[in-house]
């Protein structure tokens, strides 16, 4: 739910802050006072385009800060939201909730941030995505494109058709991979025989080379050793002599390092003196200690290679696997990496006959699975698009639109003449795209008798409204804690209409937040919570807007000078305190 909202430096508004509560928000003010102007910050906060154009005259920049709180009761939204703020390392504020943050410059450029971290304008999209749906005076455009009608039917059916869907997807992923397979293998057979001869050749390289995990290394290290080997010799010789008295030839020839200490250990422990005596023990320390790097120096010599042609033999074998690297990776590991990745690929591509067939018999049976779930997907659609027909007309019923239908078209989608994809269902070709082999349409008969025409050809404006309005209000159900805005989604209406129209958005208000841009008092009077943009004129600093929150005796007012300017005539007040008891009392006792 959005809780609070600052707007800086955007069109009519200088500096505003407004709180938000669950329920029925309404913001009304005056006209060219700005209220648009709390929805283009939102359409802001959820990642929309930047429009330079929108900045305040003679601010540098427009700033929009939003603060959200996550539904206990939407796990699933809580897991998404948790997930995206992890994976950009955005982090909560100290009472859980999160801050999102747009600023837009004077020269167009744009920059947001979410949870105290700068992120793409896309990662706000995709954080306001489950908790924010704004529908201003343009976005019920999207209600004409088939893909939302398509969703609309989808979401109202969700516990049906959520199912249904994730097998098609699974069996027409298995399906397209096969069969694009297929496709490479029978198209391309020439030039995949000619790879796998390229790969058997090189993968039989490697084998007969045969080389091993880091060797290329070793063998370096190895080398470096053996090109030292005469020092290395020298040094381990002497140092040996110098501890046990060895001359040049290896024999006894003098008095070694140990014969020293075991000659001062025997004087020191001939003395009576114990201060003296006392440190035979640690002479003899030392003695143990030049034995075990005696022999230890033995033990080295004794390894150190005594075949004039390992050098030789160690070269060789290091061209030999530089020739592997120079082909294939920059060193041994990478060439095993790709000897591993060659094998696989050998054995995708195998054309031959019985390869082929067993392919093709993949192809078929993924396919036949396909077209089955297609077929069980397509019939949810269709028996669901009747009930949500019947709900939607129902809706329009009592928003002006008493003998208006709505009709939910539900038919397969012939495949084209480049279909790239093309499956058969009961004998003919459709297509089947990600979401199914179904066109969606909805369809408005603008009254009892009349042809049921597409939206976009028989709703006006208004009209297209109240159809989004009423399938919203159907929809409620199936996306619980949510918050919609809606930007005077009461156009073109007045009378017993406005007043079904705050009836309804009061109804949803129950299961959503639900935020209205309106000019109707009727609308106005339903509202929990309302707020009004009002407008100053300076002849310095120009227009300027402000958000507050009202009283219950400056609702009366506001609401009077709704009522066409009746502000301050005690018969428009009296209207206007009318409104509200009657409002007031439809929503105590309006079912739950």
């Amino acid at each position: 739910m959005l809780a609070e909202i600052r707007i800086d430096n955007l069109g009519a508004i200088s500096s505003a802050c407004a709180q938000f509560h669950a329920g029925l928000t309404v913001l009304t003010g005056e006209t060219g006072a700005g209220k648009t102007m709390v929805v283009t910050s939102l359409h802001l906060l959820s990642g929309a385009r930047a429009d330079a154009g929108r900045v305040r005259v003679g601010a540098a920049r427009a700033i929009v800060e939003g603060r959200f709180h996550v539904d206990e009761s939407a796990p699933q939204v809580d897991r998404e939201v948790a997930r995206l703020l992890e994976s950009c390392g955005a982090e909560r504020d100290e009472d859980g909730s999160i801050i999102a943050v747009r600023t837009v410059g004077g020269d167009g450029r744009s920059r947001a941030h979410l949870g105290g971290r700068s992120v793409p304008a896309g990662v706000l999209s995709e954080f306001t995505d489950p908790l924010l749906t704004v529908h201003g005076q343009n976005d019920q455009l999207r209600l004409l494109r088939p893909d939302q009608q398509r969703g609309a039917l989808d979401r109202f059916a969700d516990k049906t058709i959520a199912p249904l869907l994730a097998r098609y997807r699974k069996h027409r992923g298995e399906w397209t991979e096969a069969r694009a397979e297929l496709i490479e293998r029978t198209s391309r057979a020439r030039e995949l025989v000619q790879e796998a001869d390229q790969l058997t050749f090189a993968l039989e390289e490697i084998d007969r080379i045969a080389p091993t995990p880091g060797e290329d290394a070793d063998i370096v290290n190895e080398v470096r050793r053996l090109g030292d080997l005469d020092s290395l010799h020298t040094a381990a010789e002497g140092a040996q002599a110098a501890l046990v008295g060895l001359d040049d030839g290896g024999v006894d020839g003098g008095t070694g390092a140990l014969d020293l200490l075991g000659e001062a250990r025997a004087r020191i422990e001939s003395s009576d003196d114990p201060a003296l005596s006392g440190l035979g023990p640690r002479l003899g320390e030392a003695m143990a200690v030049v034995a075990d790097v005696s022999g230890e120096l033995s033990g080295y010599l004794s390894g150190l290679p005594s075949d004039p042609g390992a050098l030789d033999n160690l070269l060789t074998r290091q061209a030999e696997l530089k020739t592997l690297t120079r082909k294939y990776a920059a060193d041994i590991d990478g060439v095993l990496e790709w000897a591993e990745s060659a094998r696989e690929r050998l054995a995708r591509i195998d054309t031959s006959a019985d390869a082929l067939a067993a392919l093709t018999a993949r192809v078929e049976e993924s396919a036949k699975l396909t077209a089955e779930a297609a077929v069980k997907l397509s019939s949810a659609r269709s028996k669901a698009a009747s009930k949500l027909a019947k709900a939607v007309s129902d809706e329009l019923a009592g928003l002006a639109m008493g003998r208006a239908a709505l009709d939910v078209s539900v038919r397969v989608r012939e495949a084209g003449p480049n279909d790239s994809a093309p499956l058969t269902v009961d004998g003919r070709e459709v297509h089947a795209g990600g979401s199914g082999i179904d066109e969606v349409e909805f369809r408005l008969a603008a009254h009892s008798g009349a042809q049921a025409l597409p939206i976009s050809k028989s709703a006006s404006g208004g009209e297209l409204s109240r159809v989004m309005l009423a399938l919203e209000v159907v929809l409620a159900g199936s996306d619980r804690g949510a918050t919609m805005v809606f930007d005077e989604v009461d156009a073109g209406v007045g009378g017993r209409a406005a007043v079904e129209i705050g009836r309804r958005l009061a109804r949803l208000a129950r299961t959503h937040q639900v935020i209205v841009v309106t000019h109707l008092p009727q609308v106005a009077a339903f509202a929990d919570t309302h707020l009004v943009v009002d407008k100053t004129d300076d002849v310095r600093s120009g227009v300027d807007s402000g958000v507050r929150t009202l009283t219950e005796d400056e609702r009366v007012v506001e609401l009077a000078r709704m009522l066409a300017g009746l502000d301050d005539t005690e018969t428009g007040r009296a209207h206007a305190e009318e409104l509200l008891a009657i409002a007031g009392q439809e929503r105590s006792t309006a079912p739950a």
